[in-house]
């Protein structure tokens, strides 16, 4: 199976290149929203041996790159950095509220910002600097964007917390693009934007104005509760996680304005114990906008800083600016419609906007069923693929059936064993049935040029991900 998924990789490329030349003909007026499957939009997906050019580096692929150059096209977009762009007034007004209510002994910002670090990182600055396992799921290449076995596209600005604490920085706020692999839906794109937080206190820091606070403690040696870790004192561990409440609930009151209805839910993230979700009330509904926790003290120590201890919190651009501005559809953010970026450019970056919705033009919907692999199928796998040959035009991905095929034996005669074994391989197995739902931003779609791009993908998935076609 491992040859074979090999030698799968190795004529990606070119099967895709073929493919794209027959699906572009005759559609030309719909790249605009990177629909149309084109040579270059595959080009990254290589065998073993080649190697990907970004942002002036090279790095030579292996079994574990997995980027199209869908995704890579992306790569340096950074909305957040686009003036008037939605997700840079977010920005700006997390930063405008940050440099305003923390000024340090000096009159200068007391938090620093960072948000054009390079999303390229390590695995290790992803994942191990942040004490997530070895085994831990969220490393999985079906979830992540790997460039080899070493580097990848990050998943969270999480990334960087190691070194810049490590560089001596304790209060610092991160904003890049990250990257993961996902369902696709309204709500989900491969590439979304986070603001990071962190916040590191020294004793005197912590415990100043608090009565008798000389005679209290950062530290012991006690055991992990769910309350505390095992490092950690009580005191340091409740002024703490009452300082982070308090920074986060005037955060997102500056934001959505007073009188806002907010809620905490426990949660878990390997590098913060404990840790919390918000959760604000906003139209009747109660929705998710941040995770944060108190920084796990064995990270903090890593990076050099073993005399403090620390909050860290992070939020979606995306998130917030859909709930903030009333923006229906992701994919809107990338859109470089003139209709939609208009809405935005503000004078005054606090300036209530309503986003006033385009046409939203009609749907053209397929529905595709197959026969999965025996081994190596991912979900992500297919939404990734869709994505790379449909682009923006697929608005959602749906699994609407799975279907699995009943064992038979028929052992009538003892010669018939290995023919009944056999049967039973092939009868045992499991169908998916995936409902794709097309939708362009700024014109209507017809069956037909439909027909050809779901063409595309029937047969990419396919030659791609090894699945039996029932179309």
């Amino acid at each position: 199976m491992v040859c074979s998924a090999l030698r799968r990789v190795a004529h990606m490329h070119v099967y895709l290149v073929r493919k794209a030349s027959s699906v572009s003909k005759g559609h030309h007026h719909h790249q605009a929203l990177g629909s149309r499957p084109a040579a270059s939009e595959f080009a990254a997906r290589r065998a073993p041996g080649s190697v990907v050019e970004l942002l002036g580096k090279s790095y030579p692929q292996d079994n574990y790159s997995n980027l199209s150059q869908k995704v890579l096209s992306r790569v340096g977009r950074n909305l957040h950095n686009q003036q008037h762009h939605p997700l840079w007034l977010i920005k700006e007004r997390v930063k405008e509220h940050f440099y305003k209510q923390y000024v340090g002994r000096f009159g200068t910002p007391m938090f620093s910002v960072y948000d054009d670090l390079s999303p390229v990182v390590t695995t290790w600055q992803n994942f191990d600097s942040l004490l997530i396992p070895p085994d831990h799921p969220s490393r999985k290449k079906g979830d992540n964007y790997y460039l080899n076995g070493n580097h990848m596209l990050r998943a969270h600005t999480s990334a960087h917390q190691w070194d810049l604490l490590h560089a001596g920085l304790d209060a610092f706020l991160v904003v890049g693009d990250v990257y993961r692999r996902d369902q696709i839906d309204f709500q989900h794109y491969p590439v979304f934007h986070q603001l990071e937080g962190v916040r590191l206190f020294s004793k005197h820091e912590l415990f100043a104005g608090i009565k008798d606070g000389e005679s209290l403690q950062l530290f012991e040696q006690s055991s992990r509760s769910a309350y505390k870790q095992e490092t950690h004192t009580m005191e340091a561990t409740k002024l703490i996680e009452f300082d982070l409440k308090q920074t986060l609930i005037r955060l997102v009151t500056h934001i959505f304005g007073d009188e806002l209805d907010i809620r905490w839910v426990d949660c878990y993230f390997p590098f913060t114990h404990p840790s919390y979700e918000m959760e604000i009330n906003f139209h009747g509904e109660w929705l998710e906008v941040l995770g944060c926790g108190v920084m796990e003290q064995q990270l903090v120590n890593s990076a050099g800083a073993q005399d403090r201890i620390g909050w860290a919190f992070g939020l979606g651009l995306e998130r917030l600016a859909m709930i903030l501005y009333d923006i229906p559809d992701i994919r809107l953010f990338w859109s470089e419609d003139e209709r939609f970026l208009k809405q935005f450019r503000v004078s005054d970056i606090n300036q209530k906007v309503k986003f006033q919705p385009l046409s939203k033009y009609p749907a053209v919907i397929n529905d595709i069923s197959f026969w999965l692999p025996s081994e190596n199928y991912t979900e992500n796998d297919f939404y990734d693929l869709v994505r790379t040959v449909g682009g923006d035009l697929v608005e959602k991905v749906d699994l609407i059936d799975k279907f699995e095929h009943p064992k038979t034996f028929h052992l009538s005669k003892p010669q018939d064993v290995a023919a009944s074994f056999l049967d039973d391989v092939r009868t045992h197995k499991t169908s998916h049935c995936y409902r794709i739902t097309y939708r362009h931003m700024e014109r209507t779609l017809s069956q037909r040029e439909v027909g050809h791009i779901h063409q595309a993908v029937q047969e990419a998935a396919v030659q791609l991900l090894g699945v039996e076609g029932r179309f």
